[in-house]
């Protein structure tokens, strides 16, 4: 169950996302940890800006954790549960699903954002 305070959080980190992150753009995944089982993934998350220095690579994954209600793990990484396919593209689809849901739908349910491991 969610608080009031928490669901204004929640819209909150929508509302940066949405400043920072633009359809199309592409969101990069790093694989920080798999469990044991191989059921768990810790995959942090991260995106390039564009500043007057040149292209500096920013870290996306307590904002978008806070959007998706999720949390956060010891390596800085966003825990997602699964296996058999691949967990990077479930986080960026589900990351689109959050940030950009009227744009998802209107593109067949095709995610808004690009996914790269690195």
């Amino acid at each position: 169950m969610s608080t009031k305070a928490q669901k204004a959080d929640q819209e909150q980190a929508k509302a940066t996302l949405r400043e920072w992150l633009k359809p199309g753009m592409t969101i990069y995944c790093v694989l920080k940890h798999v469990s044991r089982s191989g059921m768990q993934r810790e995959i942090s998350l991260h995106y390039i800006e564009q500043t007057e220095r040149g292209p500096e690579i920013r870290w996306l994954s307590g904002v978008a954790a806070r959007a998706m209600g999720d949390r956060i793990g010891k390596r800085d990484g966003i825990i997602i549960d699964g296996a058999g396919m691949d967990m990077g593209f479930a986080l960026v689809d589900s990351l689109s699903w959050t940030v950009y849901p009227a744009e998802t739908r209107a593109g067949r349910g095709l995610p808004v954002f690009q996914h790269r491991w690195i």
